[in-house]
């Protein structure tokens, strides 16, 4: 034990002198676009072994806010890592993926006596690592005394794809959130985002898409999603990644986001997204096996305005940090998805852009990607939408939103009577239309998803169809053809939740 103290201490010693240069260091990094990022932290290699008995380098930055914790990062700790403090300092280091072997360090140091400066920072440093482990071990008591501890059994546990595993210890994916994030950071840090994905074992495929594919995983006993994508689609995986880690983006009604990881197995590149499991799967799936009541329906709609207003707003915290307005730009059923409490949470960030108050303008990621021709706003259609104008993205958000609500209202079931699930506009275009196609539908003739008379009756006496009536001038107020005169996300939301607060609802929702 004593031979690896002044290794641990040199360690340290390194990493907490770190320095900028105006600010900013720039690293060598083997995923980032120009094979360089910049950090207000430090720059790292990492050493893994690859199945085949390949060693891998990964080169990256590290964070000032990704440090864990934040006074003694464990990043630079683990003998396989190597952080330093000056621009592309990462590029030639390559850290040993096995530990110096113990009794040739002691045979080789049998002749050298410990000074008296050397045995006093041991001692500090042994009673610091004490300290903070008592501590930790505290606090976790005190957060899980009430609670039962998750099974760790359930899934391979495998050391040699993920080395840096033992800073993970034995809590959950909701405790380490909570730890390393309060709840509203940037996401776990980067290497217990790697060594979660290298943990994970793939259960059963729940889905496919352009990009790829969607899997159910398990790790240490918890239902993961694992959303696959294709090496040519790896511009969208590095968007979505990074959109999903903007500082205070996490939120109950947004798609919990875990980890991110590109996996070489020699022969071809996976691009790792691990999100939040749902059961219930997407908005889409769920209407077309089910329907809602009268509270769920409410329910399952202001869930949705809650996340999407979330998105949209710019949020300044107390400590300099600034969540960015985001936009959607590709909002749809099926990239909802809908929790075991009936409400839902937004996914998909891969087409989401963020806007800079600072400069006034909008990052618009630069990938092939458009968004589903039948949600798209008539502005998006008509190519008439100003993209240097933030505020024209939030409106064609809220158009979309719209039509899931129409889409959620069909489902309604009210004394027995319900529509059929069906796409907006199924009886005007065909399942797979053109720009051109819905183009003519939606800014030609101005048409909208037809509105079943018995949500339309002023008079209605029963309350569900009141609430019906009520929600169909929400919707006919969301896809108004003027981009200007539409509800914004906040105010939709307010609408749902004074919809919502009627006495008889309140025993519902």
């Amino acid at each position: 034990m004593s031979s690896y103290v002044p290794a641990i201490v040199t360690v340290l010693f390194a990493c907490l002198q770190t320095t900028a240069v105006n600010g900013l260091l720039l690293c060598h990094c083997d995923i980032c676009p120009g094979n360089r990022c910049e950090t207000d932290g430090m720059c790292f290699t990492t050493t893994s072994l690859m199945p085949n008995g390949v060693k891998m380098h990964s080169y990256r930055c590290l964070n000032k806010e990704n440090y864990f914790p934040p006074e003694k990062p464990k990043a630079c700790e683990a003998h396989y890592n190597r952080c330093c403090n000056f621009s592309f300092c990462n590029f030639h280091l390559a850290p040993p993926l096995l530990p110096p072997n113990p009794l040739s360090e002691k045979n080789s140091s049998q002749s050298m006596e410990p000074s008296t400066d050397v045995m006093m920072i041991v001692l500090y440093v042994v009673v610091a690592l004490g300290l903070m482990t008592v501590a930790v071990v505290a606090a976790m008591w005190l957060r899980k005394r009430n609670k039962m501890s998750l099974p760790l059994h359930g899934c391979a546990e495998d050391s040699i794809d993920a080395p840096d595993h033992p800073i993970l210890g034995g809590v959950s994916l909701r405790d380490m959130i909570e730890m390393t994030t309060s709840g509203s950071g940037s996401g776990l840090p980067l290497l217990v985002q790697r060594s979660i994905a290298r943990q994970i074992q793939l259960v059963e495929i729940i889905g496919k898409g352009r990009f790829g594919e969607v899997w159910r995983g398990r790790w240490r006993g918890e239902n993961v999603a694992v959303k696959i994508f294709s090496s040519r689609e790896e511009r969208s995986w590095f968007r979505e990644a990074e959109i999903y880690q903007t500082v205070m983006l996490r939120h109950e009604n947004i798609l919990g986001f875990i980890a991110a990881d590109n996996k070489d197995n020699g022969t071809w590149t996976q691009l790792w997204l691990v999100t939040d499991y749902h059961e219930n799967g997407s908005l889409f799936d769920y209407l077309s096996r089910s329907t809602v009541e009268i509270a769920g329906m409410i329910r399952m709609a202001l869930s949705i305005a809650t996340g999407l207003a979330h998105l949209h707003m710019e949020i300044v915290g107390t400590q300099g940090q600034c969540k960015p307005a985001i936009a959607h730009r590709d909002l749809k059923s099926k990239n909802i998805l809908v929790k075991l409490n009936g409400t839902c949470a937004i996914g998909d960030l891969g087409l989401a852009v963020r806007h800079d108050v600072a400069t006034d303008t909008v990052d618009i990621p630069l990938n092939n990607r458009v968004g589903t021709k039948r949600y798209m706003a008539p502005e998006v259609l008509e190519e008439a939408i100003n993209i240097n104008h933030f505020d024209s993205f939030k409106r064609a958000d809220v158009y979309a939103l719209g039509l899931i609500f129409w889409e959620i209202a069909r489902r309604c079931n009210v004394g027995g009577i319900h529509d059929e699930y069906q796409l907006p506009f199924y009886d005007m275009v065909p399942s797979d239309p053109t720009i051109e196609e819905m183009r003519k539908v939606v800014c030609i003739d101005r048409q909208r998803p037809s509105i079943p008379n018995r949500w339309q009756s002023i008079e209605a006496v029963c309350l569900s169809l009141q609430v019906l009536h009520s929600m169909s001038k929400v919707m006919k107020e969301c896809w108004y053809h003027n981009a200007a005169a539409r509800l914004t996300a906040l105010r939709i939301k307010k609408t749902l939740a004074n919809l919502g607060a009627s006495e008889d609802l309140k025993l519902r929702l």
